[in-house]
């Protein structure tokens, strides 16, 4: 396949997973070749079949509170599994549930997220995953070497990485830890 192609195709992608589909202006907006590869449902466009195939789509999650090495080893090593990266970024209420402490807000994260290279799209996280996975509809989901497979669909490839860089020295609860937030 053409790399313009596949480039479009990622493009039109991300573009209808950050907006829930292409609607009607971003679709007029569209060249014709674009327009052919998307179908319209529910009065939004998304792309065809055929064409979302040509793409292999990664999704990984995480708090992300404080970015540290370790983050960016496991979306680095994620990225290596597929053409388009999407991560998805716990909610705040998730985060406070189970860590107790936050120290950044699940808009901010998110947006720290997305500027990091391999990342291709950062969206924040839904009450459920299962909503999250059926919008990225992903090809593959990486899981961080301490992270447990809460979602393992039947037709999707399941990665659990197995290094990590340094186990105590990247860990977020324990840079929380030392500097007392």
């Amino acid at each position: 396949m053409q790399s313009e192609t596949k480039e479009l195709i990622k493009r039109l992608y991300l573009s209808q997973v950050r907006d829930n589909g292409i609607g009607k202006a971003s679709y007029e907006k569209l060249s014709e070749e674009e327009k052919r590869m998307l179908e319209k449902i529910n009065g939004v466009h998304y792309l065809l079949p055929n064409a979302r195939h040509q793409i292999t789509v990664v999704m990984a999650g995480g708090a992300f509170d404080i970015l540290h090495m370790g983050h960016l080893y496991t979306l680095n090593e994620a990225k290596k599994h597929g053409d388009v990266l999407v991560v998805s970024v716990a909610t705040d209420d998730l985060v406070k549930r189970k860590k107790g402490k936050l120290v950044h807000s699940q808009e901010y994260r998110a947006k720290m997220v997305e500027f990091l290279k391999p990342v291709d799209l950062a969206l924040v996280g839904v009450d459920k995953p299962e909503k999250t996975f059926e919008r990225v509809k992903p090809d593959v989901i990486v899981y961080g070497y301490d992270q447990k497979p809460f979602l393992q669909p039947e037709d999707v490839k399941i990665v659990q990485l197995k290094e990590n860089l340094d186990d105590e020295k990247f860990k977020t609860s324990r840079i929380i830890r030392e500097l007392g937030l």
